[in-house]
């Protein structure tokens, strides 16, 4: 018995005989063979579509040599002029962080930009890829090889590495132990911005007091600590203060803060505005405190403004506004590809809107961005809501590109850790990234999907073994790739991070570093926190504006004596 394929609807040209050949299609069945047969028809058929969809595999450009000469020629003229370095003195500062973007996701979320837009993918460049700096940032805590978001994020806001779960304290503090926090607090780069007299803002796709935003302004020796109802009594009664109180009172005058996190902000039991009937979006404090309330009544002199929908948010003019304060959920916000688009902003819309109230600074400022749900994707196994999360990152990142200069604002973007995700199996070039192999298991004679994760709540058996995926819908916005060990949350990764800068002194970003280093030299670039001397002497611009006053005092003075 064998298989005939031309019922596809394709004619065969020799690259698909090959194919067939190459995966045995056209091979005689036995016994256990059967069972199989649909699925390796999905695959073949799949192919034998895609081929003759009047689309090549490739552009026909590529296969002239002059193609890829040409190519590496501009880009080794674009490498050339890099040696003409940025020294001036960065007047802003913006921190892009992905949460959970190592290198496959950058790499997959590159692929799906491209096919979003009709391409094939592989050659389509991220906001991120046109930054002419690159390199390497090691991510173990100062107790775990492989990290968690609260160590990292004291790693590189706060310039020190950390315990695992903690955040703005230094590895001296223990997790979970109020008793530790005196003494071991440590300053990150937002207040030392602040202190300076730049405006400073966060925005987040997170809930505000989440573990990337928390170290920025938190000192806490856990990262659960998100309000006084997730404390233990012990750590009350010591003194500590949960995360959504520091928000408020540690740098009472951040200038910008964009994310979620509403029920923790006040009382226990009262209703959310947007969700008053939903007990589990109430308030979760047991203080009593309307923290938002608090909040409302300090800035109603000083042009502050609270909102909590898009409407509000993208009504306001940012001219006539020195403060904002946007929550737009109970929680974290929603996936982009599930948001609410009328009730819920974008992250590259409050970023927006962050970057048009924060200039107005003649000082300049700092600006913290979180794409926080990109690490949750990945932690469900829901590969397509992480890198269309990431996708959603990048088109932020070019928001900002619009909006800032290259000579006056240093912008990195980087991960705090990688995730136990990957994609391979020789797929074809354009194959969609959500989709199958070009081949079946020659253990089990399954198919599988590109995209699989080494750990999480994907794995999943019958009583056939590993489940068949060509029985399911796998391209479902939701669906959970298989995985190689059963876990109800996957886990990060350990491997180091990639680390994209662009601007002034961005070329202090170089080769393999600690991840603590990326807030010193933001600091050394915008003269702010330890490093100043090079400021008024002899480096950057304001070294060269100190070297010009001096001279033009010195001439003034020789005219009034000649005078």
């Amino acid at each position: 018995m064998y298989i005939f394929l031309g019922n596809c609807g394709q004619a065969s040209s020799p690259s698909q005989t090959g194919i067939l050949q190459a995966s045995k299609e056209t091979r005689q069945l036995r016994g256990d063979d059967i069972m199989n047969v649909s699925a390796r028809l999905i695959i073949i058929c799949s192919w034998l579509i895609s081929l003759s969809l009047g689309k090549p595999q490739f552009p026909e450009q590529e296969k002239d040599p002059k193609f890829w000469n040409a190519w590496a020629q501009r880009t080794l003229k674009d490498a050339l002029v890099l040696q003409d370095l940025n020294k001036n003195i960065a007047k802003n500062l913006i921190f892009f962080l992905g949460d959970g973007m190592g290198v496959p996701t950058v790499t997959a979320a590159r692929i799906l930009k491209g096919q979003l837009k009709g391409q094939s993918g592989e050659e389509t460049l991220l906001e991120m890829d046109k930054f002419p700096f690159l390199s390497l940032a090691k991510t173990y805590n100062t107790n775990a090889q492989v990290p968690d978001s609260a160590g990292t994020a004291t790693a590189y806001l706060c310039g020190v590495k950390a315990n695992e779960g903690t955040v703005g304290v230094n590895a001296a503090a223990v997790r979970s132990q109020c008793n530790t926090t005196k003494g071991n607090e440590v300053t990150s780069i937002l207040r030392w911005a602040k202190d300076a007299g730049k405006s400073v803002g966060i925005v987040t796709t997170t809930r505000i007091n989440h573990a990337t935003p928390s170290a920025a302004y938190a000192h806490c020796v856990d990262r659960d600590w998100y309000s006084d109802n997730e404390m233990p009594a012990e750590a009350l009664q010591s003194g500590c203060k949960d995360i959504a109180r520091q928000l408020f009172e540690n740098i009472p005058d951040i200038d910008v803060i964009m994310g979620g996190g509403r029920k923790y902000m006040y009382p226990k039991n009262v209703g959310d505005v947007e969700y008053p009937t939903v007990d589990k979006h109430n308030g979760t404090r047991k203080d009593g405190r309307h923290l938002l309330q608090e909040w409302m009544d300090r800035m109603k002199d000083k042009k502050g403004h609270y909102v909590w929908n898009k409407m509000q948010l993208l009504s306001l003019n940012p001219n006539n506004v020195d403060y904002l304060l946007g929550l737009f959920e109970p929680g974290d916000l929603s996936y982009d590809l599930e948001r609410n688009t009328e009730m819920d902003p974008s992250l590259t819309e409050m970023v927006e809107v962050a970057i048009k109230i924060l200039r107005k600074n003649p000082n300049g400022f700092y600006l913290l961005v979180e794409g926080g749900r990109i690490d949750h994707g990945h932690h469900e196994g829901k590969a397509q809501q992480a890198l269309h999360e990431a996708v959603e990152m990048d088109r932020a990142i070019g928001q900002a590109d619009l909006m800032t200069s290259i000579h006056d604002t240093l912008t990195i973007v980087t991960a705090d850790h990688s995730h136990m995700f990957n994609f391979g199996g020789y797929t074809l070039r354009g194959s969609t990234i959500f989709g199958l192999a070009p081949m079946l298991s020659d253990v089990d004679q399954k198919p599988f999907t590109s995209i699989l994760y080494g750990n999480g709540p994907g794995y999943k058996v019958t009583n056939n073994g590993r489940e068949n995926v060509s029985t399911i819908d796998f391209k479902e916005k939701n669906y959970q790739a298989q995985a190689a060990v059963p876990l109800t949350s996957e886990t990060h990764g350990g491997e180091d991070v990639a680390v994209f800068a662009k601007g002034p002194l961005a070329h202090l970003l170089h080769g393999v570093y600690e991840q603590n280093y990326i807030p010193h030299v933001m600091a050394y670039a915008a003269c702010i926190g330890q490093n100043r001397e090079h400021c008024t002497l002899n480096s950057g611009t304001a070294g060269y504006q100190s070297a010009v006053l001096s001279s033009s005092t010195a001439l003034l003075t020789v005219i009034w004596l000649l005078c």
